[in-house]
């Protein structure tokens, strides 16, 4: 890689099988926090935040900008407010995040108070918008299926290949692709945000949300826009979109709800805060009985 190039570095969380990312502009030491994770110990409620320690300790020396959301996450709670109060930067998401609190609200009978029009968080980005990490260009590319509100961020520096950090949209070559079952998801709309993923350079640095590490390999988290498009599982080149969409569909009968999707939830429409403490000092999370 040229002397230009984001410095980008992976973290692991073996728990949720998440990946967050530091990315970092070598020629400012300008930095962006990509997903953090908040821990949660399920059977006590009970937050903690090791995972994040460890970006923050890797961020040291840099000037963090942007704590970026690639979007809504259902399967982890987000750490983004607790990275902002030890390194600084803005919190960022997909501007259609206010889609995907207007459901929940409803879903979860929120407090009438709860504002559902993005809010919560410092910075809501839009298709088409730019801005930067020092001197890296980011694009921002709305690529909703998995959910509405799922972006994709493009960091590009000059003389080198690309940095596409995609969520859950899609996952290694050998894994596939996001399921697109939740509410507002769509399995039409996922096949076109990858195709148009996929028409990006050949050479572009793919960096997904998740890795599942199937047959047991090791853990890996990126792979060429060229090896997607040759070896994904379900949308290598060749792949017709109504082929995509009967196959996701009916894989995504088959999935169980994630295990910490309703407690995520409540946490990430809130930009990663808990909920308000109530009157004897404890916040509260709901769980709606026999609807899902």
């Amino acid at each position: 890689m040229g002397q230009t190039a984001p410095q980008v570095r992976g973290f692991f969380d073996a728990t949720t099988s998440t990946l967050s990312y530091l990315v970092a502009d070598p020629a400012t030491g300008a930095a962006a926090i990509i997903d953090p994770v908040l821990d949660f110990e399920g059977k006590a409620a009970r937050t903690s935040t090791a995972s994040a320690d460890r970006m923050i300790e890797a961020a040291a020396g840099l000037k963090v900008e942007w704590i970026l959301e690639t979007h809504t996450h259902a399967d982890h709670l987000s750490a983004a407010p607790y990275v902002k109060g030890k390194v600084g930067g803005r919190i960022a998401i997909g501007a259609h995040v206010a889609e995907v609190q207007r459901t929940w609200k409803r879903l979860l009978n929120l407090d009438p108070d709860f504002r559902a029009d993005g809010s919560q968080f410092d910075q809501l980005f839009a298709e088409g918008d730019r801005f930067r990490i020092g001197t890296l260009d980011v694009a921002v590319l709305h690529t909703p299926g998995h959910t509405p509100a799922c972006n994709t961020y493009v960091v590009t520096a000059p003389g080198s290949p690309a940095c596409a950090f995609v969520g859950d949209t899609l996952f290694m070559p050998d894994y596939g692709t996001a399921r697109a079952d939740f509410p507002g998801g769509d399995a039409r709309q996922l096949y076109r945000s990858i195709r148009r993923i996929l028409s990006l350079p050949p050479d572009t640095r793919i960096f997904v949300g998740h890795d599942y590490q199937p047959g047991g390999r090791a853990m890996a988290y990126e792979a060429t826009v060229a090896e997607h498009r040759r070896a994904n599982l379900h949308v290598k080149d060749g792949t017709s979109e109504d082929a995509f969409v009967e196959f996701r569909t009916n894989r995504d009968r088959t999935l169980d709800m994630p295990t910490l999707l309703l407690p995520s939830i409540q946490i990430n429409i809130r930009a990663g805060r808990l909920p308000t403490a109530e009157s004897n000092g404890i916040a509260y999370l709901k769980i709606p009985l026999n609807h899902f």
